[in-house]
């Protein structure tokens, strides 16, 4: 058996094809893709660190107080760290066998959106509307998304939920059912004996109004824009909060029994060179997506 992790000159292929080793891609993707590893886990640990502190400073450039005595020092910072964003993007196109579908893919579109509008921002006409470059600026904060790469359970929790959602959407189908149920019956109850001419001033004017009410209600958000002010009213508000409570608990159960069922099946951080996804077993030979020896 190949341990995992083993390099050899060539790698077999069960569609017959073979590859030379390249030693630096080899070694840049073990560091870069995989966690697994002791270098990795520096590079991963260093990317968390300069992703939070570039989303600091991207928000301290906002408070105006500090913009004034900081400006420019903010100014270097963020192009210190687009630099280094823009090296670990080219660094990772570098080492993957298909640089064009790691582009492509949902990880190497934010990798270039952490970076790309800061040189934007720095060639942008002098005459366009301020607001554009404004809207360029807010784009950095897409460096949050980076975080994801870092989080091994980010992946396990969003096949979780995508093996839940069949319950899930009955879930919100019955939520949705019971607001209009809801909904309905307070705007009736707290109207009832008014003409209707007279009802477009009160608090449950129109059913969408109450269903409104009702969906907040039963979030335990309670915004107290609107309130029943009869008694039955506020007994059908409190058994809508009651129920609210219950159900809150309802969808994280689905998600934690899918959670849990991955779990076992899971995992190590091992990254396909080929086509960039992870998640293999740890005697795995070849990449379960493409097929291409890891």
């Amino acid at each position: 058996m190949i341990k995992p992790g083993s390099k050899t000159s060539k790698h077999p292929s069960p569609h017959g094809r073979q590859h030379p080793s390249n030693p630096l891609k080899d070694k840049l993707h073990e560091i870069i893709f995989e966690a697994d590893t002791p270098a990795g886990l520096v590079f991963d640990v260093c990317l968390l660190v300069a992703i939070l502190a570039s989303i600091l400073f991207v928000c301290l450039d906002t408070v105006v107080a500090l913009q004034k005595t900081y400006g420019l020092f903010f100014w270097y910072m963020e192009w210190f760290f687009a630099i280094l964003f823009t090296i670990e993007y080219l660094l990772r196109l570098y080492c993957v066998k298909r640089p064009w579908r790691y582009a492509t893919s949902f990880f190497g579109i934010i990798d270039l959106m952490s970076f790309l509008p800061t040189y934007l921002i720095a060639f942008i006409s002098p005459g366009t509307s301020f607001a554009v470059i404004r809207a360029l600026r807010l784009l950095r904060v897409f460096r949050i998304f980076k975080l994801m790469r870092l989080l091994n359970e980010a992946d396990e929790m969003g096949r979780a939920i995508l093996h839940a959602r069949a319950k899930i959407v009955v879930f919100f189908a019955v939520v949705l059912i019971s607001v209009c149920i809801a909904g309905t019956l307070m705007y009736e109850i707290e109207n009832f004996g008014i003409p209707l001419e007279q009802r477009a001033h009160r608090q449950f004017s129109n059913i969408p109004e109450a269903i409104y009410w009702a969906i907040t209600t039963m979030t335990t958000v309670g915004y107290g824009d609107i309130v029943p002010t009869t008694a039955l009213g506020k007994v059908v508000s409190s058994m809508l909060i009651l129920l609210g409570y219950s159900l809150i608990i309802v969808p994280t159960g689905f998600v934690s029994a899918e959670f849990m069922s991955i779990k076992k099946k899971t995992a190590t951080t091992r990254n396909c060179q080929s086509c960039a996804t992870e998640g293999h077993d740890s005697d795995a030979i070849y990449c379960k997506y493409c097929g291409e020896a890891l």
